[in-house]
């Protein structure tokens, strides 16, 4: 007998569906016709479901694991070339590579969006303007007049987010004066204290720490050109602007920046020294085995110039591994262009990869599947991170999303890996149960107060940090969303854990966010379709009848916003404006099925709406077994920052086709 999380012993139990049985067919349609399309249907699933599982086969790296682009804006682009005009590593072949990138990504009124189909962005398009100017493109080339327009015309350079001044900063093209203050004391806030770096999500608190360093170093490197043409008025670059009245939170941290710039001017020097020195060494604790920082592009960046400015040569092992590692976000294209990633995603990508080749009915011992659960094993973090800042007493046990990101486990991550080891039928399963008990209990430690779960931390609700002028860009907290919190318990159901309290307190929490019109915010994928598409299943696997009200509830959204093809989509721009766009965009194949993985869990199967959405998916197949998706379907901040996962078009169809076939997860198939 195994241990299990709670204490007692007996092995873990096997796994349960998670769908409900069909559900009686809802239209008018006769049984022979009814019959004659279910079957038609259900072949071109099998059909389609072959197709798809021979391709993702075919793509696993021979180590065992998936991993597909993962695709933002060309701001990551940008930023690495002036990072190597600032550093002095610039490499022509490198420079023109990334300049195609960058100008095949422009639109046709010379602006860049941060997401497929979006609107143009001012800071993108200033960071892309000023690259492809270091790149050697004239200002007035059509293409680059096109766009300095159009900054003018938005208010050039200075409505421009508060990082890309900072990089423009850092060449003398904006005053370091007429940025927000970022004191390196903060470092010596104690943990109880507002605005102590813990306040803030750990990707914020990765780029912050060595930014304290840049600020108060102040460094400016002879720029290689002017900018005046990005300015509305280039002999006032910067114009006043009224503070926000001091009885508002803006106004507020607005006069304590104000304070922060003369505290600057009277600092104690050896404190401030010191300070320097404590954010040098807390980065370089933190930089991973592969060189880099948070497997994420923008801390990285910053831990390099801050280092670098802290008196590290660049041959020194440090900086060297640090270079290193950006250099391999670097996805070179067949037709010469040169992308950055923001981040790699390998350990999400197979274990959703797992999760949909085993709902599809590969064999549970196929050697592939061993293979990826043999990496995922291996990849498990045994050490503690930033988390245990909070969790203190709590072991660790949890998986990093990342080839290398040890400081900083996910609570998503582990709960999807359980889930697709638990797919699994691995030869040495007491080493699966093992690896999955330490998950569990480590995922159950980092639950929040309130009953949910965020991506990285406990409680990581501070009201202040979004607050500061610094932080204008994107979110700077962590707080518990519904698709985090929807995997933890239908991963904590799989694992046995249905009736623990924690588990029924995780339900309430996301029975209680459901939104007015039947759906769930999605924290981390595009939107409310990722949002629904993650509560359903859970729900179900953790045992809420399809006929609850919450669930109907959703189900009628789901079919109110199915597009007229069959498919669903929803743009990004459902962050700025729920009203017109929750669940609304053109059809795609990872949201499409997303909305199939609710409505099958919800007991929908036999309706007309799941079949729409099943003959979209294998109508709008390739030969090859992929789909193709332009539009960005991912979230790394809602709206700031928007991610297309090549993988997404790939695994979710194939997972839910699986499910259509096969009833669920698991067990007989349900199609003759």
């Amino acid at each position: 007998m195994t241990a299990t999380t709670d204490g007692s012993t007996g092995a873990l139990p096997p796994r349960a569906p998670s769908a409900s049985d069909a559900t009686a067919e809802k239209t008018t349609t006769t049984a022979p016709t009814r019959t004659a399309v279910r079957q038609d249907t259900a072949e071109a699933a099998r059909r389609a479901t072959a197709r798809a599982t021979d391709h993702l086969l075919s793509v696993q790296d021979p180590a065992g694991w998936w991993k597909g682009d993962l695709e933002t804006n060309v701001t990551m682009d940008a930023e690495d070339l002036l990072l190597r005009q600032f550093l002095g590593i610039q490499d022509p072949q490198l420079t023109e590579a990334a300049a195609r990138h960058i100008r095949g990504e422009q639109r046709a009124d010379g602006t860049w969006a941060t997401f497929y189909g979006g609107p143009g962005e001012l800071s993108a398009t200033i960071e892309a303007y000023v690259a492809l100017r270091l790149a050697g493109d004239a200002p007035d080339a059509p293409h680059m007049d096109r766009a300095a327009a159009w900054i003018r015309q938005q208010g050039g350079i200075a409505a421009a987010r508060v990082f890309t001044r900072i990089w423009l900063a850092l060449f003398g093209w904006w005053k370091w004066d007429d940025l927000p203050e970022l004191p390196p004391e903060i470092l010596y806030f104690p943990k109880w204290f507002p605005l102590n770096i813990y306040d803030f999500g750990c990707w914020a608190r990765q780029t912050i720490v060595p930014l304290t360093i840049v600020s108060a170093k102040r460094p400016v490197r002879p720029a290689p050109f002017a900018l005046d043409e990005l300015h509305t008025d280039p002999r006032h670059p910067n114009p006043p602007r009224p503070l926000a009245p001091a009885t508002s939170w803006d106004g507020v941290f607005q006069r304590l920046d104000k304070a922060l710039h003369l505290y600057r001017k009277v600092a104690v020097r050896p404190l401030r020294t010191a300070a320097m020195r404590a954010a040098a060494r807390w980065i370089i604790e933190r930089q991973e085995n592969d060189g880099c920082w948070g497997g994420i592009q923008p801390p990285a960046v910053y831990s390099v110039i801050a280092l670098h400015l802290s008196g590290y040569d660049l041959d020194h092992p440090v900086l060297r591994a640090g270079l290193a590692s950006l250099d391999r976000f670097a996805v070179w294209r067949d037709d010469g262009t040169r992308m950055i990633e923001a981040c790699q995603s390998p350990v999400w990508d197979t274990c959703l990869a797992t999760i949909a080749l085993a709902d599809a009915g590969l064999p549970a011992d196929h050697p592939q599947l061993l293979k990826a659960a043999e990496w995922m094993l291996a990849e498990q973090i045994d050490r503690p991170g930033d988390w245990s800042v909070k969790r203190p007493q709590l072991p660790s046990g949890g998986w990093g999303f990342e080839f290398e990101n040890d400081n900083y486990p996910d609570i998503d991550d582990t709960a999807e890996v359980v889930l697709a080891l638990r797919r699994v039928r691995h030869p040495d399963p007491l080493r699966v149960d093992a690896a999955v008990r330490r998950a569990v209990r480590w995922n159950l430690g980092m639950q929040s107060r309130n009953g949910a779960w965020g991506a990285f931390d406990v409680d990581n609700t501070s009201p202040f940090p979004n607050r500061l002028p610094f932080c204008d860009f994107g979110e700077v907290i962590d707080p518990p969303s519904a698709d985090v919190t929807a995997h933890v318990v239908e991963m904590l159901a799989d694992a046995g854990r249905t009736h623990d309290r924690r588990t029924r307190r995780g339900i309430a929490w996301l029975l209680a966010e459901q939104e007015p019109n039947g759906s769930w915010f999605g924290r981390w994928g595009t939107n409310y379709l990722y949002g629904t598409g993650s509560v359903l299943p859970a729900l179900a696997a953790a045992g809420v009848p399809g006929a609850h009200p919450a669930v109907r509830r959703a189900v009628r959204w789901l079919e109110q916003v199915q597009n007229d093809d069959g498919g669903w989509g929803e743009d990004q721009r459902s962050y700025q404006d729920k009203e017109q766009w929750a669940g609304r965009g053109a059809s795609t194949a990872s949201q499409t099925a997303w909305a199939l993985m609710a409505l099958l869990a919800a007991g929908e199967r036999d309706t007309e709406t799941v079949r729409r959405g099943v003959r979209w998916l294998t109508e709008t197949q390739r030969e090859d077994g992929t789909w193709d998706e332009p539009y960005f379907t991912g979230t790394g901040f809602p709206w700031d920052f928007s991610i297309n996962y090549h993988l997404y078009r790939q695994v979710f169809p194939l997972t839910a086709l699986g499910r259509y076939l096969h009833g669920g997860p698991v067990g007989a198939p349900v199609v003759s």
